[in-house]
């Protein structure tokens, strides 16, 4: 395993030849930009320190490492239930589906009820697991990084189910779903 240091912006090497400062991008910009992307749509969930579940809706959800599994998700530092996934040694990854965006919704909300009259149950680890869901992840809480205005959460997946269906996706700042595949069939991806 290596690691580099990262450099500051508009920082050269003795081996670069041109090196020009970049301003930094306006925020309307980079969040223009970054819509441009699209992503499935994740409820996070955890307990408390008595047991009662959380959850919220989460975009920024991805694989890091297949030896230990490991997957991280990001929260905003100002979001009220952050510290309960903090304190908690576990928490789970329920990816929607697409007939799941009143789902996405009522975990985009402010209430604290966000569980009640929603099908759930705990998973091996006590975590809430959502009915109807694409895929289910439980991981143990192995590291949380503050940066910027988020805290990233690192698990180390210790469970995982799946089931067949079409992904909830979200693009340019508005909900998707998944069309027909094309004639040719599965084409494979990135990983593959």
């Amino acid at each position: 395993m290596s690691s580099k240091a990262l450099r500051s912006p508009g920082a050269c090497s003795e081996s670069e030849s041109v090196c020009a400062p970049v301003a930094p991008v306006c925020a309307a910009e980079f969040r223009a930009a970054c819509a441009r992307f699209a992503t499935g749509i994740t409820i996070v969930t955890c307990l408390d320190s008595e047991g009662r579940p959380h959850g919220l809706t989460v975009n920024s959800f991805t694989s890091v490492s297949l030896d230990p599994p490991l997957v991280l998700v990001s929260i905003d530092l100002r979001h009220a239930i952050l510290g309960h996934f903090l304190a908690c040694p576990w928490f789970a990854v329920n990816v929607l589906a697409e007939n799941q965006e009143i789902l996405s919704h009522r975990f985009s909300s402010v209430s604290e009820n966000r569980f009640i009259d929603v099908d759930w149950h705990s998973g091996e680890s006590g975590m809430p697991l959502l009915a109807g869901v694409l895929a289910q992840f439980e991981c143990a809480a192995v590291r949380h990084i503050e940066i910027g205005d988020h805290a990233v959460l690192v698990g180390e997946v210790r469970q995982a189910r799946r089931s067949e269906g079409k992904p909830l996706v979200y693009f340019n700042r508005s909900y998707r779903v998944l069309g027909p595949p094309d004639a040719g069939g599965d084409v494979g991806g990135p990983d593959d």
